[in-house]
């Protein structure tokens, strides 16, 4: 089953073309494709979007760690952008065929291998953090390499996940880490005062009390006051709704945005959202955009067959003498349906006047829901690759006694997919049931459905959970993990 895995790099040259092309050229691997590089002379920095398969990408992104190292000199750094490392940051982001789990395990294997291979330590960041202190970047990275350089040997906040409590003399330390789809998203004001900038930063990031999926940062960019931010869950804090943040608060300093820029790739959803919010088109769908129901004609999903010609060959597949894909993966698709309905009947409800007191409810509700969707499309391909690896894994210890240890981290794998998916059908559940006094009630049987989907999910999840965890040798994993499913079969 083939994977992708999206993988962005910053590292710390922005104005020779050079040392970036090289870099780049270092990535180079079968299997790899470059989407996108930006180069910044102000930050001093550029970021590269990468995406492939999982064992390509993180391989490439060592090497580019390494080539970094070779190139760049901290000591000599300098730029309007905070930085720690040559390779500042290296975050993996799940596409398809992967989950945030997955991503985890690769930023440990790549934050190893920087170690082994370069000398320079590395921390993880995001949800591959080993302690919630470190889920945040700027937390990391507070000091910048300098003041890492000088306390990493004597603060124990500061001892590296990977490596000795050193920094690289020239290259620094890395983060590495797994995350979701991050947007950067630079707003510009007409003004040169970055103080201006800097408050309207504090405003509108979530850490000083703004939006909650925000991070920001005020800088002087191009003569200008420019207001520079993360957004690390676009469909729950939507970019037009942080580009009027920023708009009212620069308003209170007399400023106004004169531009904005994207740095690297944005979902095309993300745009879509902001054409719904700005143009205020009623019942807006993103079938209404030409080109989405060209792709979905093209591919089949309205082709002559109709809906069936969809659904068939996954059903096909279900029915083949195989084991995979097989009862996990039908209750991740069962639990995807559920979210799909309910999440339907949250739009077709949404915008209308007899429920207009319900907006938020239902906006919160439609996000949500498209969240959950997306994981539980990848746990369907996800539950089969962790079956097909603990069959390698037995394989692999009957040839050699070494490899015992791998059949228990395939089993732990194997369990924790279906877990998530009870847990997310779970959650699905939920919301159908919240949904009901709320939306249509024409549209009941459709929530009835969505909750009669998302329960079978949970039983079917649930007793794939115990299959595998007849086989687990880790005693306390195993009791945990029955108390979790005591909790969500209740």
């Amino acid at each position: 089953m083939s994977t992708l895995v999206e993988c962005v790099p910053n590292f710390s040259e922005g104005r020779d073309k050079a040392k970036v092309d090289a870099i780049v050229e270092a990535m180079k691997r079968d299997g790899v494709y470059l989407l996108d590089r930006e180069m910044d002379a102000d930050h001093n920095r550029c970021v590269i979007t990468l995406v492939g398969e999982r064992e390509a990408v993180q391989e490439a992104a060592i090497l580019g760690v390494g080539k970094a190292a070779e190139l760049i000199d901290l000591n000599l750094h300098q730029g309007a952008h905070p930085r720690m490392g040559a390779a500042d940051v290296v975050p993996f982001i799940p596409i398809d065929g992967v989950t945030i789990e997955d991503c985890v395990t690769m930023a440990r294997h790549v934050a190893e291998e920087i170690w082994k291979r370069y000398q320079i330590p590395v921390y993880l960041y995001e949800s591959a953090a080993t302690s919630p202190e470190r889920q945040n970047l700027e937390n990391i990275r507070r000091g910048q390499f300098e003041g890492i350089r000088d306390e990493i040997a004597t603060n124990p906040a500061r001892k590296p996940d990977f490596g000795q409590p050193r920094v690289h003399p020239t290259a620094g330390a890395t983060v590495v880490g797994a995350r979701k789809f991050l947007i950067a998203y630079n707003v510009f004001l007409n003004t040169p005062d970055v103080n201006i900038a800097k408050k309207v930063a504090k405003a509108v990031r979530f850490s000083t009390g703004g939006l909650r999926f925000v991070k920001a940062a005020g800088f002087l960019v191009r003569g200008l006051a420019q207001v520079s931010m993360n957004l690390t869950d676009f469909e729950q804090t939507p970019i037009h709704r942080v580009f009027e943040m920023v708009k009212r608060e620069a308003a209170v300093y007399g400023a106004l945005p004169v531009s904005s820029e994207i740095v690297g790739l944005i979902p095309k959803k993300a745009l879509e959202q902001a054409a719904e919010w700005f143009l205020q088109v009623e019942n807006f769908d993103s079938s209404l955009i030409l080109e989405n129901r060209l792709a979905a004609v093209i591919g089949g999903k309205m082709a002559v067959g109709g809906i069936r010609a969809g659904v068939e060959p996954f059903i096909e597949q279900l029915a083949a003498p195989t084991a995979t894909p097989g009862g996990g993966s039908a209750a991740a698709a069962s639990a995807a349906m559920a979210a799909s309905l309910a999440a339907m009947v949250a739009s077709m409800s949404r915008g209308k006047k007899a429920y207009v007191q319900y907006e938020s409810q239902l906006s919160a509700a439609i996000a949500r829901l498209s969240q959950i969707r997306e994981e539980l499309k990848s746990a369907i391909d996800a539950d089969a690759e962790a079956y097909n690896s603990v069959v390698k894994a037995y394989k692999q210890a009957k040839e050699s006694a070494a490899a015992n240890g791998l059949v228990d981290a395939a089993l732990k794998q194997a369990t924790l997919v279906p877990l998530g998916v009870a847990k997310r059908a779970r959650e699905v559940a939920d919301i159908a049931a919240q949904l009901t006094p709320i939306t249509n009630p024409n549209m009941k049987s459709d929530l009835t459905t969505a909750a009669a989907l998302a329960q079978a999910a949970i039983e079917g999840a649930l007793a794939n959970v115990e299959i595998n965890l007849e086989s687990a040798q880790d005693p306390v994993f195993a009791a945990e993990t029955r108390r979790q499913v005591i909790e969500l079969a209740k």
